[in-house]
């Protein structure tokens, strides 16, 4: 896969970053996939239901609009900080794989000690965010390390891994519910949850586009492990991320307005797994980015319960 010097090949050609960012960032910002900006968006909305969640469990308090600018700006630091460690640790595995080896580390944009420097930096300016909010909320948020320290090493141990970054990257439905009411319910459990689901679907349907690199590398995937069954396999994940997210708005005391407006989340789904096909260039990628808009629908599906 040809690439222009310092690009990145699985990065959308001519983005702001490449663009527009001063020469001396560039390989940073590529680090915390600044150019890549889905997995920041996909780090959030759980946030957003976790707060949406709240705001219908005690309508009263509302919906928290400036924790939820906070959140975005840790999601767009803790994403980067977690694709720097990444890079990291998996920068040998990187240099073997056609769509990773252009990235700053293999290619050697940053060395391995100045990838360091920059995930401390990010780190350290995501706890000054972290401890605006309350002492149960900084604490789950501490715990929530573990899960990604430990996620980069799971791809040589299990087929799992998928697995290990739902964990992860669902925590923000606890953290934006936990923010508000000072600690947890069923609801927000329930909503975590479904969102490890929908994680772990999203994340096999992007696996697919390295399927046999891995192979050849020897890393471990939900996509591989799923085969010539991962149609089914994921639209098994997706239908139980759907009835737990149902069953969290339920139980936080949400209605027909959510159940009704998260049918179109469904749908996209249910369009993500009928258009699938991980044989033509692109198409897994677009279905993953297609999830965007899933987390946008569920929090809007919220929004409009707490409204009404």
């Amino acid at each position: 896969m040809a690439v222009s010097p310092g690009t990145v090949a699985d990065a959308k050609k001519n983005n702001w970053l490449d663009q527009y960012a001063p020469e001396p960032v560039k390989p940073y910002g590529r680090l915390a996939r600044w150019d890549r900006p889905i997995g920041i968006w996909l780090l959030f909305w759980p946030c957003v239901w976790g707060l949406g969640l709240a705001a219908v469990y005690q309508p009263e308090r509302g919906f928290d609009w400036f924790a939820a600018i906070l959140m975005l700006i840790g999601a767009a630091l803790m994403r980067g900080a977690g694709c720097t460690f990444n890079d990291i640790v998996d920068r040998d595995i990187d240099d073997k794989v056609a769509r990773t080896r252009s990235r700053p580390i293999p290619s050697g944009q940053v060395t391995a000690k100045q990838a360091l420097i920059f995930l401390v930096a990010q780190t350290l300016i995501s706890a000054v965010i972290l401890f605006q909010f309350n002492r149960f909320t900084v604490w789950a948020c501490v715990f929530s390390l573990v899960l990604v320290a430990i996620y980069p090493f799971m791809k040589r141990v299990t087929w799992w891994p998928q697995a290990f970054l739902g964990l992860a990257f669902s925590y923000g439905a606890l953290v934006g519910f936990s923010s508000q009411i000072g600690g947890l319910t069923w609801a927000p459990i329930l909503m975590y949850a479904g969102t490890i689901l929908w994680v772990i679907g999203y994340d096999t349907i992007y696996a697919l586009q390295d399927v046999e690199d891995d192979a050849l590398v020897g890393v471990k995937s939900t996509a591989r492990l799923f085969g010539a069954n991962v149609g089914p396999a994921v639209a098994t994940l997706y239908v139980g991320a759907f009835v737990f997210w149902i069953a969290a708005a339920v139980t936080a005391g949400a209605g027909v307005i959510f159940a009704v407006i998260a049918l179109i989340g469904a749908g996209l789904m249910a369009w993500q797994l009928y258009t699938l096909d991980a044989s033509k260039a692109d198409n897994p990628l677009v279905r993953f980015q297609n999830n965007h808009y899933v987390g946008i629908v569920i929090s809007l599906a919220l929004l409009a319960e707490w409204v009404w």
